[in-house]
C-alpha cells in the first residue's frame, strides 16, 4: 500500500495534511484532506475561530451555539484560546455527553430531543446580556462561511489543477456552501459531491429537489451517524443549489458503509470517526455503480 503525505506543513493558519491514498478506488487517484488534525479534532475549527474573533471585536463576552459534537468541540477550544466564555447546547446522549467541551472550559447544557431542539434552546440562551448566537446560520454566518472556505484555498495551493471531484460531508450543508463560494472565487470549476446519512438528512432524501424537511420523528440516530443526522438541514436548500451548480451529486451512506470507510482510512494514517469518514463512504458507494477517473478529494470531518 502506497500512502504519501502531499502537504504536511500548513498552507495557511489552519493547514491540515493532504494524503495521497493512490488507487483506493480503481482507476482514480484518491486524496484525503484530513481535517480531523485540528486540535479540536473537528473540521469546524476555522469557522469557530472566525466566529469568536468577530464576537470579541463586537464586544460580546459569550458565544452560544448548538452542536452534535464537532462544532461544540471547536467552539469550546476557540473560545478558550481567546478568553471568551462559551455555552454549548448538546442533545442528551450525543457525542461524549459534552466531556471534551467541559474540559476545554465551555458550559454545556444537555437537552432532550434532537439537534434542532438544541438549536432552539441555544437561541433562547443567546438572548442573555453579553451573549451572541454563534450558530452556523446566526448573525455571524459570513464568518462561518469564511472559516469553512479555508480548505478550498488549501487545496488550490496544494494542487496544480482542479480535481475531478470534491467529496464533502453533509449535515446542515454549511461546508458545501462555503467551499463552493471559495472555489468560484478562485476560478476553479470542481464538481462537489455531498454525502450524508442515508434516509436521515433532507439534503440526501430530497436530492435533486425540491427541498423538504423530514418528519422530526422520521430520522434514526446511531452512535455512528450522529453528526450527520438532521430532520431540517439549516442551510440545506442553498447547499443543494451549490451542488447542482457544480454538476455534482448528493449521496447517502449507511452505518456499515461508514464503518468500512473508517477502517480503510486507518490504513492510510487517518483516524476519523465513522461519521467523519462519510465522504469516502459516498465515493466508494458511487464507484460501485459508476466508472470513475481522475483525482478525487475526500474531506474528513471529525475524530
Amino acid at each position: 500500500m502506497s500512502t504519501q503525505v502531499l502537504s504536511e506543513a500548513p498552507v495557511d493558519a489552519y493547514g491540515t495534511p493532504l494524503i495521497d491514498a493512490g488507487e483506493l478506488v480503481p482507476g482514480t487517484r484518491v486524496l484525503i484532506k484530513d481535517e480531523t488534525r485540528y486540535a479540536s479534532g473537528s473540521h469546524k475549527e476555522p469557522a469557530a475561530r472566525a466566529v469568536v474573533a468577530r464576537a470579541a471585536a463586537d464586544g460580546y463576552r459569550r458565544v452560544v451555539i448548538a452542536t452534535c459534537g464537532n462544532y461544540g468541540r471547536a467552539m469550546a477550544m476557540a473560545s478558550a484560546a481567546a478568553g471568551m466564555a462559551c455555552t454549548v447546547v448538546l442533545p442528551t446522549g450525543w457525542s461524549d455527553g459534552g466531556a471534551f467541551m467541559r474540559a476545554a472550559g465551555a458550559d454545556v447544557h444537555l437537552v432532550p430531543g434532537s439537534y434542532e431542539d438544541a438549536v432552539d434552546e441555544s437561541r433562547r440562551l443567546a438572548q442573555t446580556e453579553g451573549s451572541i448566537d454563534g450558530n452556523v446560520d446566526g448573525p455571524y454566518v459570513d464568518a462561518v462561511f469564511a472559516g469553512h472556505g479555508v480548505v478550498a484555498h488549501a487545496l488550490h495551493r496544494a494542487l496544480s489543477e482542479p480535481p475531478a471531484a470534491l467529496w464533502i460531508p453533509v449535515g446542515n450543508g454549511t461546508t458545501i456552501i462555503a467551499v463552493h463560494r471559495q472555489l468560484r472565487a478562485l476560478g476553479w470549476s470542481v464538481p462537489i459531491h455531498g454525502v450524508g446519512s442515508a434516509d436521515n438528512n433532507p439534503v440526501v432524501t430530497c436530492w435533486p429537489g425540491p427541498y423538504r424537511t423530514l418528519p422530526p420523528d422520521g430520522v434514526v440516530t446511531t452512535d455512528h451517524n450522529q453528526p450527520l443526522v438532521n430532520w431540517h438541514a439549516l442551510q440545506g436548500p442553498e447547499a443543494m443549489d451549490a451542488v447542482a451548480a457544480t454538476g455534482g451529486l448528493v449521496h447517502g451512506a449507511d452505518d456499515d458503509e461508514l464503518l468500512h470507510a473508517q477502517a480503510l482510512l486507518v490504513q492510510h494514517g487517518a483516524h476519523p470517526t465513522a461519521a467523519g469518514s462519510v465522504a469516502l463512504a459516498g465515493l466508494l458507494r458511487h464507484a460501485r455503480a459508476t466508472a470513475l477517473t481522475g483525482t478525487h478529494v475526500v474531506l474528513l470531518s471529525g475524530r
